[in-house]
């Protein structure tokens, strides 16, 4: 028996066995499979390994996306984690040329008005996204009504905004985890605490890192060490979070 013999609910339950670049190779042989990897009932599940993998082709995003997970492990997160103001002119140019994807790529799944919206999305996981802002991650508390999940992990640009976000709009949200994010304080955490009870809520590390400075606080600060009369001038630790 040839493939393109086998009924259209045998034909997507053998690409759900296939990654991404499989299945897009396979639709190349002909429309009748091409048909299937369009098919909106195949895509329930995106997972992406890196940001390079977002520009892919391989891929549909359809109102059947249920779970989505963007997890970057590489060297560039730690770059991408740098407050922007001490980054050298070859940390920025490497940010450059990712930076916007994720949050491109969210509001995608936010669009409402290109057929491209995920009304049934429960989950969303971003781990590594250095770049991700809060008022993206708002408007998908806006566009995705069902979220019951939200997990945010090494996410330096994440504040409490996400946090007062989440109290705002996350009506459905079950389980929030805003791990390792140094700019959430202790409390924002509790605000948040106090106005969902029921939300289970996870913060590892997150209060207990530095937050980002501003260069002004900076100098400010080491200003009054230096001015002390009497006193010898301090060095105000800055450091590389």
């Amino acid at each position: 028996m040839h493939i393109t013999q086998l009924n259209r609910e045998c034909l997507l339950c053998l690409f759900s066995f296939l990654d991404k670049d499989s299945r897009k190779s396979l639709s190349r042989t002909c429309s009748q499979l091409r048909d299937v990897f369009e098919d909106p009932t195949l895509w329930p599940l995106l997972h992406f390994h890196s940001l390079a993998e977002l520009k892919k082709d391989n891929f549909r995003l359809s109102p059947a996306l249920r779970s989505l997970s963007i997890c970057w492990h590489s060297s560039r997160v730690q770059v991408c984690s740098i407050e922007d103001w001490l980054k050298s002119a070859l940390q920025r140019s490497i940010c450059s040329q990712h930076e916007s994807l994720v949050n491109d790529f969210l509001l995608q799944v936010c669009n409402r008005h290109k057929g491209d919206e995920c009304p049934n999305l429960t989950s969303v996981t971003l781990s590594g996204c250095g770049h991700v802002t809060d008022d993206c991650l708002t408007r998908l508390l806006l566009s995705c009504p069902r979220l019951r999940t939200l997990r945010l992990e090494n996410c330096a640009r994440v504040t409490n905004r996400t946090l007062a976000a989440v109290a705002a709009h996350g009506r459905a949200l079950q389980t929030l985890h805003v791990d390792f994010c140094r700019n959430v304080s202790a409390a924002g955490l509790l605000r948040l605490r106090a106005a969902c009870p029921h939300l289970i809520l996870s913060a590892e590390h997150s209060a207990a890192m530095i937050p980002d400075q501003l260069p002004r606080a900076r100098v400010c600060a080491t200003s009054v060490f230096s001015a002390a009369p009497g006193r010898q001038s301090v060095r105000h630790p800055t450091g590389s979070y």
